[in-house]
């Protein structure tokens, strides 16, 4: 990822995902996680506080919440303030599917609702899925898939020109693809054109515009599938105005996902906004 514009934030962010129709206990859990790449499983998800940016920031913090799970649905949220590198991002807390190496060829559709919000101002982050590939199921990653529905506050994709290279229409909305390397990984970010908040299609679509136009190979495999919020923050311009970082005016987001049906691969995320 990159960072055309610098601004600061804290920031506060919430999902409640609703997972597969297996009914699970109410439990008070009420968890918090802190270490750097925690995570609780949960269904057939497995929430993640991955701060795998960490290290480019000159201070902060971050820590996951996981609140509670009734009947298939978890509850969860993630807190955050960072200083220093402002191009870069700093975690990636989200929501993935604990089971993956499917085959992109033996997938009929990938259908998807996502609704999400943010509140409060200077916010720098992206919303966004992000899908890895391998040859083979259990492989190394050799591709990286990111379908960005917003771009906040500056916030930009791995480009190794600084331009799109193509663009796509998928479930009413206009994306811009870019593509950079990332080590040994090709990331392919799908970057909405406008804000989608209410975004609803399905992912399969963008699979299958890079095999029909960057020679993408439908043989390659899902390993990772997860859709979350990555941000940028430099607090530096926050000291002579601390007031207008209050954690309780951050961004807040509620997610619901749910899996469809029983066909191999096929999962829904229903969103509402509260």
């Amino acid at each position: 990822m990159k960072l055309t514009q610098v601004a600061a934030l804290p920031l506060f962010f919430s999902v409640i995902l609703a997972a597969p129709t297996k009914t699970f206990p109410l439990q008070a859990r009420s968890t918090t996680l802190t270490g750097s790449f925690a995570s609780v499983v949960t269904g057939a998800y497995t929430v993640y506080q991955n701060l795998w940016g960490e290290a480019d920031a000159t201070s902060g913090s971050q820590t996951l919440t996981l609140d509670s799970e009734s009947d298939g649905t978890v509850v969860w949220s993630t807190s955050w303030t960072w200083a220093g590198g402002s191009d870069d991002v700093k975690s990636y807390d989200n929501i993935a599917l604990t089971t993956t190496g499917v085959k992109i060829s033996s997938i009929s559709s990938i259908p998807t609702v996502y609704h999400w919000s943010y509140s409060g101002s200077s916010i720098v982050a992206d919303v966004s899925y992000d899908l890895f590939t391998a040859s083979s199921a259990s492989g190394t990653n050799e591709f990286e898939i990111m379908v960005w529905l917003a771009a906040l506050g500056g916030a930009g994709p791995i480009s190794s020109s600084g331009s799109s290279i193509g663009s796509t229409t998928v479930g009413g909305t206009t994306f811009d693809l870019y593509s950079g390397p990332n080590g040994d990984t090709t990331v392919y970010s799908f970057v909405a054109t406008s804000e989608a908040e209410s975004f609803s299609g399905d992912l399969l679509e963008f699979f299958t515009y890079l095999i029909d136009h960057e020679g993408f190979s439908s043989s390659q495999y899902i390993t990772a599938f997860g859709a979350g919020t990555e941000p940028f923050t430099d607090l530096n311009s926050a000291i002579t105005q601390p007031n207008q970082f209050n954690p309780k005016e951050g961004g807040i987001t509620k997610i619901w996902w749910r899996k469809r049906t029983k066909t191999e691969f096929v999962y829904i995320f229903i969103g509402r906004l509260s």
